[in-house]
Formats: structure tokens, C-alpha cells, sequence
């Protein structure tokens, strides 16, 4: 999908299909007043001010299609920057593609997805982090990811990125300025305050590196692993969590083969549930099959909820089961069947590992504190800060170029080498930090990024 300059007018619904109350039709360029004209009764649109909503038809030759309201909203001060006409009909299907037809035998031609996304990023009235984060808040699924493409598209990462590049810059034209002095041997970018600035910046690429595992979850949700014995009653908590009979629940052990994965909103946050095999020798085949992708889970999580039975595992016994689990990945403990275990394990267990839970899934029991367990861990890792978190894969492979060049400036001051190749990691650091913005693009990036946009948007 190549894109250049934008002359034309194009146009899309913008609302969902299928029937509904309200639709929208939408066109933006220099012709969408004025093709709107031809199929709207109502007002003279082209003598109205923007930011103004009009009553009336829209007519296909003699025949009324539907009552319709008009907003318009004039360039510059749109959406896309360009003149825009919104059009909000009843949602039928045929109205809406009857209107759509309409406008494109008026003369505007069928937008490309995330086309009006687009002309806003070319038309200044975003950079290309910010309209990627349009995409993110219309797939937003829960308040922490809606939370995270707002701050985004507010331009949060856009300025810190854009004070790196700053910094960057002055010192960039400094050294230039030197090799149009290389025969006098001159030097402009003091080498120390040139270190100092480029460790600086490095340390802050990298808090921003290491905030992606978390944007990354907080988007597509916490991989949250539920791990245990068998008949530890692993599959009874995630009915018992998500509220209906999602696992089969068995008192027979290793019922659960494969994995079973849920999403669970709590407190805003999206946790991806995910049912396993229990740990142990397995007796055949299939079960090891099991287990194994059970470990596989365990090792990509974000959160590994451990769950033993309280009336049938000693410490020692738990104390083994822990040792095997990855050391970087938080694990709550929860001491399960809490109903059928005698005060003196709950004690012993609680004197061992003063954090536990304990709890009864089959009763729903103390299914709250797990809940809280479970944002509690999401706090420790400072999800509600108000730093920048970096949530888009592009974004956090942009600042590992941007990292790896800047290091590479590092080593060639250490070696004395040329202020030519120092320029050069430099500029190639610059071009890293400027594919986030946008301040840097090509056609094949727009197109990958935009063409996974709904259209109409």
C-alpha cells in the first residue's frame, strides 16, 4: 500500500455493521462538503461554519433514503485536518451502504484502512506513536490498557522521545561542524560532555526498554498460569474465578490435559487465566504431553498462581514443588481446600510461608484476597506510576537500535576513532528514536502500520 500526497476525498463507515440505532458515514478531503451537497436537503452546507451539526434528507435522485443530522467540521480543525463531514443515519444495513454508494458515485473513492488515522499523522495533527495509539484505544479491552493508549496518544511517549532526540542533535551538528574544520583539527563536541549526555540518554532508554514486558501485558492482558498437583482443584478455582463452569472438574487425577485460557477483568486490570495439567511423573503419553505444555506456560507467564491442597501437602513436600518453579517470575502461593484441612497444617503452612493464602475454591472462600494477590503482584512491578510505559512492540525494537548505536558511539570515543564514524552511530541512533515518532517513516512502515486499521478510522 503506498502512500504519497492526499488530494482526493474518500469515505467509509465508521460505525460497526449490522443494525443498530445510529450509523456514521464519514468523509474527509478538499471535496466533502461539496459532495455531500449533492445528496443532502437541508441547509447549504458549503455556507455553514464548522464544528456545526445540520438537519435534514439524504436523497438518492427523487427518493428520500433517510433523515439524517450533518456535523462539519472545517480544515484545519478536524480530525484529519482536512475538511470532514460526519453523517449519522439509522443503522440499517441498507441505508448505510446505499449512503456509502451515494458518495462515491458523488465523486469520493472508498477509504483504505486507517486512512483518516493517516491523513492526521501526514497533515501534522499527530505523530505516528500517537495515531498508533488511536488503534490501541479502540482495542482497548479493560482500564489499564484504555489508560495506557490515552496517556499515549496525549503525546506521553512522543515528548520523552523528542527530548532524547534534542539532546542528541545539538552534539550531532557539533561534530558535523567539526569535519568541515578537519584539516585545522578543531574540536566543537567536548568528548566527556558528549559521554556523560550519551550514558545519560542510554539509561533512559532502557527504563523504557524494561517498562515493555509490563505495557505489553497491561495491553493484551496478564499471563497469569495456574500451576500444581494434580487435584491440587486448579480448574475448580478458574470456574470459581470466572463465575461459571468453564473446566471440567473431576476428583480423578491428571484430568486436565491441555491448557485452558480465560479472560478475568479485576479492578480495570486484564488477567489471562490459564488452566494446566497438574505437575507430576506423568503415567502415559498424553499426560506428559500435558505437563510439558504446562511448563512451557509456567516459563512465558507474567504471574504463576502455585496451588496445593491444603489437607494432603506437607512443607517439605511444598518446599520441593517451589524450588522447580522459574526464580524470576512472581508466584503467589494459595493453600487450597481450606475446608477440609486441620487448623495445625493451615499454621504450619502459614509459619513456613507467611504470605500464603488460604482459601477454598470449591466454596469460594477468601477468593478476594487472591484478586488482590493478584494486583498487588502488578503494583510491585509500579504499573500505576506515572512514567512512561512502552506498550508497542515497534517502539520497544526502535529504542533497542537507538541503544545499540549509542553504545557504539561510547566504544568509538574509547578507540579515538574519526568524528565521521562518530556522526554516523549518531545519526543512526537519531533515525531509531525518529521511526517512533514518525519524524522518520517510509512507505512500507505506514503501510504495515495503518493497514491494520479498521476502516473508517
Amino acid at each position: 500500500m503506498k502512500y504519497t500526497a492526499i488530494h482526493d476525498t474518500i469515505s467509509a463507515i465508521s460505525t460497526p455493521q449490522g443494525e443498530g440505532a445510529i450509523g456514521i458515514v464519514r468523509l474527509s478531503g478538499p471535496e466533502a462538503i461539496a459532495i455531500t451537497e449533492r445528496i443532502f436537503f437541508g441547509k447549504k452546507l458549503s455556507e455553514q461554519a464548522g464544528h456545526t451539526l445540520h438537519f435534514g434528507s439524504i436523497r438518492n435522485g427523487e427518493k428520500i433514503l433517510d433523515e439524517v443530522v450533518v456535523g462539519l467540521f472545517r480544515a484545519p480543525h478536524s480530525y484529519t485536518g482536512e475538511d470532514v463531514v460526519e453523517i449519522s443515519c439509522h443503522a440499517s444495513p441498507y441505508i448505510m451502504q446505499t449512503l456509502l454508494q451515494l458518495t462515491f458515485e458523488k465523486g469520493a473513492r472508498p477509504a483504505k484502512p486507517g486512512e483518516f488515522t493517516l491523513r492526521a499523522f501526514l497533515n501534522g495533527k499527530m505523530d505516528l506513536s500517537q495515531a498508533e495509539a488511536v488503534a490501541d484505544l479502540i482495542a482497548s479491552g479493560s482500564e489499564a490498557a484504555h489508560e495506557l493508549a490515552m496517556k499515549q496518544m496525549r503525546g506521553g511517549f512522543s515528548g520523552e522521545i523528542s527530548r532524547l532526540r534534542e539532546q542528541l542533535i545539538h552534539f550531532a551538528s557539533m561534530i558535523e561542524l567539526e569535519l568541515d574544520f578537519s584539516e585545522e583539527d578543531v574540536e566543537f563536541a567536548n568528548r566527556q560532555e558528549l559521554i556523560d549526555l550519551v550514558e545519560n540518554i542510554r539509561k533512559l532508554i532502557r527504563s523504557l526498554s524494561e517498562s515493555f514486558r509490563l505495557g505489553n501485558v497491561l495491553k493484551n492482558g496478564v499471563a497469569t498460569v495456574i500451576a500444581g498437583r494434580p487435584n491440587a482443584g486448579k480448574s475448580t478455582l478458574l470456574n470459581a474465578l470466572l463465575k461459571e463452569e468453564r473446566a471440567i472438574v473431576s476428583d480423578i487425577p491428571g484430568t486436565t490435559r491441555d491448557t485452558i485460557e480465560e479472560l478475568i477483568n479485576i479492578e480495570g486490570i486484564l488477567f489471562r487465566l490459564i488452566d494446566t495439567a497438574g505437575l507430576r511423573d506423568a503415567s502415559d503419553k498424553i499426560e506428559a504431553m500435558g505437563v510439558g505444555r504446562t511448563w512451557e506456560e509456567i516459563n512465558r507467564s507474567t504471574l504463576v498462581i502455585y496451588l496445593f491442597d491444603l489437607a494432603a501437602t506437607g512443607p517439605e513436600a511444598l518446599e520441593k514443588d517451589l524450588k522447580r518453579l522459574p526464580g524470576h517470575i512472581p508466584v503467589i502461593l494459595a493453600g487450597n481446600k481450606s475446608d477440609l484441612a486441620t487448623a495445625e497444617k493451615k499454621e504450619a503452612i502459614k509459619a513456613r510461608w507467611p504470605g500464603a493464602l488460604i482459601l477454598s475454591s470449591l466454596k469460594g472462600e477468601n477468593l478476594e484476597s487472591l484478586n488482590r494477590a493478584l494486583i498487588g503482584a502488578l503494583r510491585a512491578e509500579n504499573w500505576q506510576q506515572e512514567s512512561t510505559i512502552v506498550s508497542n512492540a515497534r517502539h520497544f525494537h526502535a529504542l533497542q537500535k537507538a541503544d545499540e548505536a549509542l553504545q557504539n558511539v561510547l566504544d568509538g570515543i574509547g578507540q579515538q576513532v574519526s568524528g565521521e564514524f562518530l556522526a554516523l552511530d549518531i545519526r543512526t541512533a537519531l533515525d531509531a528514536l525518529g521511526e517512533i515518532s514518525g519524524e522518520v517513516s517510509s512507505d512500507d512502515l505506514l503501510g504495515n502500520i495503518f493497514s491494520k486499521f479498521c476502516i473508517g478510522k
